[in-house]
């Protein structure tokens, strides 16, 4: 466990039909696995210490006490292990027989969980062997005392927040309305299943999207064990399909017709932040008592888990905005383009303007949001030429990003103004007695309050409408000259990160089917992202922005966890080490850390006042629907945090 993550564990033992003894010592050979590899949860197959396939046998009483012996073995075998483990396997109780999944913990037999919906069809008769289960917790008789038999039990870890592990069988997940729905709305977050699905073509298709889909709708973790080889093939094989998943994300997936075993961290803390944004749950605890759940305390050692090297394991998505196919990711070009497009759209047409304003420097941000107006304009069937681009050379401007502004109001056909703003700021300067030479903040935010000036008084001339430039990334930051390129008359890559940007352009670029344009879009992409501000040197720019504040794949990735999921400095820390392993050191990204929060909590008043703007994806900063946060805000909580972690 670490950081709010679980491992679990889905596995496939290799059966004989009816051998409980033998299939007794497979689940014990994959329970020690699994514990060397540091699994807290392991599930195994429906009835798997006795097999699915053995039709009428199950009636015979002595397979049914070899498999409470074999179950025996399972929970001393489990003694000193720190893991919850699921078995299936046939249960009698007052002259009816149950199909059941046990659950184990250090030698103890926690609960029984009956099937409840019982296939009867073609190739399955469980009906003639098995009764269904109770929802309602009963009690059951094993070696002396009473365990706690129903399908509604819930196990929950009190040394883990937020671990409540529920369970339901094969044919449960595939009714109109599987048990795990009220085990969700009970309060569970992760569900189990032991299954015994058999192979048909094009099955596994449909099972892997119901164990997803799932998980998505019941915003939980889903653990997937199915039979596999060993199975009777009299009439059916089985391919042993093993899947966890989390919110509709599979996570892993075995091979099929290979027995193996499984393995992945589920992330609860992720799980948890999701519910608490959600208020279409009802209370668990009405709703448990409602529906008569039972909950079994348990608990597991708490002390951070050395194995595999203390990594997570999973897949830490170090640009966790961009899509790494290249199939989704030009699909996500594609929709987030029409969504800012169509925001702009409204927008034109509501306040009845025919013309819009662009401050055009050459680079990532004001390149986006004139091809967002392209295409706004396309949509409203509006002459091009009145998107009015003003490129405002001053005393940080170079020859390259001048020339790509200009190539690029060429290439789309936008009507073209330079207006050089270098006299004016000069006197300017005068007015309130600068030094031209002193290069301070009053230096630099000058200059981007005098261009905005000049965008929405050319405005007002044309009855137009000045479109924003500035990126989610650089508000995040702050990075932003308060009421200069901070302000304008709609935002539209208000809620685009940086790292997204550069991917819109390079997709704009690759579609556009104009060679001219696509080199001049190509160029901004190799330009290195800079305000501008200060003089250049020797003709190149000489203020770049990732100098001074920090690269901007990490700042978009701490943006994201914090945003999206509200996780702690420490969480996103440790995601970060492993994310960007091998590209920065320890070191870099905890300096990098703690400069996202200094600033982010230090700058939320530009964020407070910002101009409207669409919302494209699932993390944004508007203060009216995403992120209504104190602008006088205390960040002292999160940088003590990250001093300890300094500290060791």
């Amino acid at each position: 466990m670490r950081e709010g993550f679980i491992r679990a564990a889905a596995a496939t033992p290799k059966v004989r039909v009816a051998d409980p003894q033998y299939n007794a010592e497979r689940v014990i050979e994959l329970m020690e696995e699994g514990f060397k590899r540091g699994v807290k949860i392991m599930v195994f197959p429906e009835l798997c210490l006795t097999a699915y396939t053995c039709g009428d046998l199950f009636l015979q009483a002595s397979l049914l006490e070899k498999a409470r012996e074999s179950l025996k073995k399972l929970l001393e075998a489990s003694a000193g292990k720190d893991m919850l483990v699921f078995a299936g396997l046939p249960w009698e109780k007052d002259g009816k027989l149950y199909n059941v999944s046990a659950a184990v913990k250090d030698g103890e037999l926690l609960g029984l969980i009956p099937k409840k919906n019982l296939p009867n069809y073609s190739e399955f008769y469980e009906a003639r062997h098995f009764c269904p289960g109770s929802s309602v917790p009963e009690t059951a008789d094993w070696e002396g005392k009473k365990v706690p038999m129903g399908a509604n039990l819930l196990f929950r870890c009190v040394s883990v927040p937020g671990l409540v592990v529920a369970g339901e069988i094969c044919e449960d997940l595939w009714v109109p309305c599987p048990p795990s729905i009220s085990h969700a709305m009970a309060g569970a977050t992760l569900i189990v299943n032991c299954s015994a699905s058999d192979e048909t073509t094009g099955k596994d298709a449909y099972r892997h999207e119901l164990v997803c889909s799932q998980s998505a709708r019941l915003v939980c973790g889903y653990i997937y064990a199915n039979a596999g080889e060993g199975e009777s093939t009299q009439d059916l094989v089985f391919g042993g399909q093993n899947i966890i998943a989390e919110n509709g994300n599979c996570l892993v997936e075995s091979r099929r017709f290979v027995n193996e075993c499984i393995c992945a961290d589920i992330d609860l803390a992720r799980l948890d932040s999701e519910r608490r944004r959600m208020n279409t749950f009802p209370s668990p605890d009405t709703y448990r008592r409602e529906q008569g759940y039972e909950t079994v305390d348990f608990a597991f050692c708490t002390g951070e888990d050395e194995k595999d090297g203390n990594r997570i394991l999973r897949y830490i998505d170090p640009s966790p905005f961009v899509p790494g196919d290249a199939g989704r990711r030009r699909k996500r070009c594609e929709e987030i383009l029409s969504i800012q497009a169509m925001g702009l759209k409204k927008r034109l047409e509501h306040t009845g303007c025919g013309h819009a304003v662009v401050g055009l420097s050459g680079g990532l941000d004001s390149t986006l949001a004139l091809l967002v107006t392209v295409r706004a304009f396309d949509l409203l069937k509006l002459p091009r030429n009145q998107i009015h681009c003003v490129t405002m050379p001053c005393f940080g401007t170079t020859d390259r990003t001048y020339q790509n502004a200009c190539a690029i109001a060429k290439g789309v056909g936008a009507d073209l103004r330079e207006i050089n703003i270098r006299e004016a700021v000069t006197k300017h300067f005068a007015d309130i007695g600068q030094d031209m030479n002193t290069h301070d903040v009053t230096y630099e935010n000058s200059q981007a309050r005098e261009r905005t000036q000049v965008l929405m008084d050319i405005a007002n001339q044309l009855g137009g409408l000045v479109v924003g430039t500035g990126d989610m990334s650089e508000l995040a930051l702050g990075w932003a000259t308060y009421n200069g390129d901070h302000m304008s008359m709609y935002g539209v890559n208000a809620s685009v990160p940086k790292t997204l940007v550069r991917h819109l352009v390079h997709y704009y670029a690759d579609t556009c089917g104009d060679e001219g344009l696509a080199a001049a879009l190509r160029d901004v992409l190799d330009t290195p992202v800079s305000p501008e501000l200060l003089p250049p040197e020797d003709g190149k720019i000489s203020q770049k922005t990732e100098d001074l504040v920090g690269p901007y794949e990490l700042h978009d990735f701490f943006l994201y966890h914090v945003l999206r999921f509200g996780s702690s400095p420490r969480r996103v820390f440790a995601l970060g080490q492993q994310a960007f392993e091998g590209r920065y050191d320890r070191e870099t990204i905890l300096k990098w850390l703690k400069v996202f929060y200094r600033r982010f909590f230090s700058q939320q008043f530009k964020r407070s006042c910002l101009p409207d703007g669409p919302k494209v994806g699932s993390a944004a900063v508007s203060p009216r629907g995403d992120l209504r946060m104190p602008s006088d805000a205390s960040s002292r909580l999160w940088l003590e945090e990250l001093e300890k972690l300094e500290a060791k």
